[in-house]
């Protein structure tokens, strides 16, 4: 009980400094990585399929532009849940400790989402950059890309990164 108070605090605090964070276009972890930021519906530019599956993302690598503005539609074509997050290592490495312990907590399991745990907890996994997706499921992404930086995606459940689910993005 106490990891997930801990946890709960931990991502108060985060979720405060978000629009902070945001403005000066880093990740809500706050490690300034200027991977863009949450795009808008109107202002998008193209649109992208991406799938997922044991244990990699169809198309592998993404071309964009900087200040391109793209819907990312994602589906979950696996038997596991699998994540869609736009990052860098950095925020993917603190990023995979939090999985964990939504892992230890109940709030998943390799096939399966609690939403009702991650609603008690506090933790909805709703970052504008991040789509946790159970088998068979779909949603989007509308990312606005900033200047030229190193970045890519990544699927950050257990296990999953490092059987080499990510993919970089580059830039035009």
């Amino acid at each position: 009980m106490k990891q997930t108070y801990r946890f709960s605090c931990a991502l108060g605090v985060l979720a405060a400094l978000a629009p902070m964070a945001q403005a000066s276009g880093t990740h809500a972890h706050g490690h300034g990585a200027g991977i863009g930021q949450a795009g808008e519906a109107a202002h998008v530019d193209r649109e992208i399929a991406i799938s997922m599956n044991e244990m990699h993302f169809t198309p592998g690598s993404l071309m964009v532009h900087a200040g391109e503005t793209i819907r990312f539609l994602i589906t979950n074509e696996g038997r596991a849940v699998h994540e869609f997050n736009l990052g860098t290592e950095e925020m993917w490495a603190e990023h995979r400790d939090e999985m964990r312990e939504m892992m230890h907590a109940g709030m998943m399991t390799m096939r399966m989402i609690n939403h009702d745990r991650m609603a008690e907890a506090g933790m909805m996994h709703d970052d504008p950059n991040s789509l946790l997706l159970a088998p068979g499921e779909s949603g989007e992404i509308i990312w606005t890309f900033p200047e030229v930086t190193e970045m890519g995606f990544a699927c950050n459940i257990p296990g999953h990164f490092e059987a080499g689910m990510h993919g970089q993005v580059q830039f035009e």
